[in-house]
């Protein structure tokens, strides 16, 4: 694990995005699935998944994170989930907002996969960090 002990604390964020592709029919009725509302589930599961990120990827650093929130919302083609991570510390937020963002689509996933198995996890990625040595990244459009 890297050692950060030396490092100042910052406040952090890192935003990070994932779109989840699905057939028109798929979308329509994922709305009234008999699991319940697959997009809330999503966004409980990547809040959780966010805070337990230390436990999931190995050598990283287990942080007191003061904010999380996933938001899944429906978009052309599926569904578009973000989460946002804050946190004041020596190190960054970025995988936590990853591994939020990741795991809300896998829910998400899960939740439908009875009305399709085609459904696509793609474009996760890093939108926005701010905070700490390397300051600011925003993600071209």
């Amino acid at each position: 694990m890297v050692d950060v002990s030396n490092k100042a604390e910052t406040a952090r964020q890192a935003v990070a995005g994932v779109l989840v592709k699905m057939k028109p029919q798929t979308l329509r009725a994922i709305r009234e699935n008999p699991k319940g509302d697959p997009l809330e589930i999503s966004r409980v599961a990547g809040i959780a998944a966010a805070k337990r990120t230390a436990e999931l990827i190995p050598l990283c650093h287990l942080l007191l994170l003061s904010h999380i929130d996933v938001q899944a919302e429906f978009c052309k083609n599926g569904v578009r989930i973000s989460a946002t991570v804050r946190s004041t510390g020596p190190t960054g937020v970025e995988m936590e907002a990853l591994t939020g963002a990741a795991v809300a689509a896998l829910t998400l996933y899960d939740m439908c996969k009875a009305l399709d198995h085609g459904i696509e996890i793609t474009a996760l990625r890093l939108l926005h960090k701010s905070g700490g040595k390397s300051g600011e990244y925003r993600a071209s459009s």
